[in-house]
């Protein structure tokens, strides 16, 4: 189905409700009907649907400089003429691969190894690197401090005051201290955040009868995970649907010196979904849309040029998403 076919599938009460859930995807329904303009039945039925037929999924997730669960290394690849989307179908299968996508530009997939330590980096790069026989080069850029998450993107698509309203106040990316030492996560919280990953909206009794605990702990390990900043809730759709007709991710040059000031400047944007600080050739990385393609032009001279230290950037833009948060996504037919 293409993304035009697709985007008609919706409607703006759908919009809105993804639009809520996106700023917080364990919202109560009862806030969620009241900034969509409907009844809590409603918004509830409307969200089964969409996640029935695919279109919408809240997952739970850790937060990596927060605990002790890895880093990230975004990886550019060039793949062998006309084998790129089965490379990125290859990567996408890789338990340590959290997010694949096939682009256009400078490189043809990005993708996003999560490691636990630097064994871990050596194995996926040089022991256990999918797909080797379809790629031509890579280039790893480690992703050393994020200044803004997709949990934290804001559609746009309702009133500044719904996420004041919906969005935890522990969710706010300067509420708790990046540069914390990373803690490690209890058994429990670790059963707790596998459960969530697979749906973000499980309620406490639930989670409780499924990992056979008592739900007042279970509760109070979950309250201690979002308090801490550790664990968030991301819901996952496809930008088109609501409006997003260009998803691209930027690589930046900046001078060292004036590096927490642009990442502080673009994180602000409102098409910002993921930015982050990393190593080598780029040190600047995001994960940005735009309602329609002819706005990369303005956001090219007009966002990115007015950073500042800018040295160099580049541009990929995504053809198409083939893993996002750990969950391999399939498009409706």
């Amino acid at each position: 189905m293409s993304e035009a076919a697709l985007r008609d599938t919706v409607d703006d009460l759908d919009r809105r409700v993804i639009a809520a859930l996106q700023l917080n995807g364990r919202a109560p329904w009862s806030a969620v009907a009241r900034w969509v303009g409907a009844s809590e039945t409603t918004a509830q039925r409307r969200y089964a649907a969409l996640r029935e037929r695919g279109l919408l999924r809240v997952t739970g997730t850790l937060e990596l400089d927060r605990t002790e669960g890895g880093s990230s290394m975004m990886v550019r690849a060039q793949a062998r003429p006309g084998r790129g989307l089965e490379a990125a179908a290859r990567f996408s299968e890789s338990p340590d691969v959290r997010f694949v996508a096939v682009v256009t530009g400078s490189a043809d997939l990005v993708v996003d190894f999560v490691a636990r330590d630097n064994d871990d980096m050596m194995r996926m790069l040089f022991t256990d690197l999918p797909a080797t026989d379809l790629i031509t080069s890579t280039e790893v850029v480690p992703v050393i401090r994020p200044f803004t998450s997709a949990a934290m993107w804001d559609t746009g698509l309702l009133p500044p005051e719904a996420a004041a309203e919906l969005r935890p106040a522990a969710a706010a990316p300067d509420s708790i201290g990046r540069d914390r030492a990373p803690q490690a996560l209890t058994p429990l919280e670790q059963e707790i955040a596998a459960a969530l990953r697979e749906d973000g909206r499980t309620q406490v009794s639930v989670l409780a009868r499924r990992l056979d605990r008592a739900e007042s702990s279970v509760a109070r390990a979950m309250d201690r995970l979002i308090s801490r900043g550790v664990l968030q809730f991301r819901t996952l759709v496809d930008p088109s649907l609501l409006g997003f007709d260009a998803e691209f991710m930027v690589w930046l040059s900046i001078e060292p010196g004036r590096l927490e000031a642009a990442g502080r400047q673009l994180a602000r944007h409102p098409g910002t979904k993921f930015l982050g600080a990393a190593s080598g050739r780029f040190n600047l990385i995001g994960h940005m849309v735009l309602p329609r393609r002819t706005d990369l032009y303005p956001y090219t001279s007009e966002v990115i040029g007015s950073l500042p230290g800018l040295i160099a950037s580049d541009v990929t833009l995504h053809l198409a998403t083939v893993k996002y948060s750990w969950y391999r996504m399939h498009r409706p037919v």
